[in-house]
């Protein structure tokens, strides 16, 4: 069957940026007098905002104000920015998947759970004229990955069927989500194992995939 559209993952699956994410969280949880332990790191991993804040402020013992965390959130995506701008790294074999793909004339989205202003820096260093659609976290009204509406957007907008779409993705909350919407889900696990499951296929990384590797998904 023939592959209708390509939807990528950001964070994990096109950018190693999963560890340059660790610097504001960590340094943040240090601000609020306290420390962020490696399982509610990984539990962050493909999160939003509200849920990322919600299991940060939980770590250290803090019930927050709605102005503290607004202001919290604040800082940490300033301080992410600021990371973000001194470089982003590229997951193995991802720069060259993405234009491989995009010379097949297949269409493809970016489906991320970073908000929009985030997006755009990180847009910088991945190439926005690769991508016919952008799906941020902030722009799915609170109804983020794992909860499928990301994914269904992202078709929607490209007048496609999320049943005949391939999604790239990382993380379990990311792979929960495309597989919820119905799309085929090549997982390249970064830093949080991905359990097995129903429409998932596993490759350890995205070096030398193209639209032949991705239809042959769907076989």
């Amino acid at each position: 069957m023939n592959v209708e559209a390509v939807l990528w993952d950001m964070d994990g699956t096109l950018l190693d940026s999963e560890k340059l994410w660790d610097i504001p969280l960590y340094e943040f949880a240090e601000k609020l007098g306290g420390t962020l332990s490696l399982a509610t790191r990984q539990a962050m991993v493909g999160s939003n905002v509200p849920t990322t804040m919600a299991l940060l402020f939980a770590e250290v013992g803090v019930t927050p104000t709605e102005e503290e965390t607004a202001d919290g959130a604040a800082w940490i995506m300033r301080r992410t920015e600021e990371v973000f701008r001194e470089g982003l790294p590229w997951r193995p074999g991802a720069r060259d998947a993405l234009r491989a793909v995009r010379a097949s004339g297949v269409p493809m989205a970016l489906v991320t759970s970073t908000e929009r202003g985030l997006t755009e820096v990180a847009l910088d260093t991945i190439g926005r004229d690769l991508f016919d659609v952008t799906v941020c976290g902030d722009e799915v009204e609170g109804r983020n990955k794992p909860l499928p509406d990301p994914y269904l957007k992202a078709a929607r907008l490209l007048g496609v069927d999320a049943s005949a779409c391939v999604a790239v993705e990382d993380s379990p909350t990311g792979v929960a989500s495309a597989v919820a919407a119905g799309c085929t889900v090549l997982v390249v696990p970064c830093d949080v194992p991905v359990p097995s499951g129903e429409r998932r296929v596993f490759r350890e990384s995205l070096v030398g995939v193209d639209l032949d590797v991705l239809t042959a998904l769907r076989a």
